[in-house]
């Protein structure tokens, strides 16, 4: 039996559980959440998906999300 666990991996090195699939340059919120955009305020912390690597041992499928912060003025890109 294979297990599989999907994990954010912060710019200061913090890990969190992923409870979502992810994929290059989706936005998300501080706590891992996918963002839909538009993005209503540019007052909110933001982290792109820049990378995605996976694991895979006997019996283990691990794949890490790799998150970048988003510059405020990036994020006017994606303001209504």
């Amino acid at each position: 039996m294979t297990t599989y666990s999907h994990y954010l991996v912060y710019p200061e090195g913090d890990m969190q559980e992923a409870f979502h699939r992810l994929r290059i340059n989706d936005l998300v919120d501080v706590n891992g959440k996918p963002l839909a955009l538009p993005l209503p305020t540019v007052k909110m912390i933001v982290y792109r998906v820049y990378k995605i690597t996976n694991n895979e041992q006997r019996g283990e499928n691990i794949t890490k999300y790799h998150l970048e912060l988003v510059r405020r003025d990036e994020m006017l890109d994606h303001i209504e």
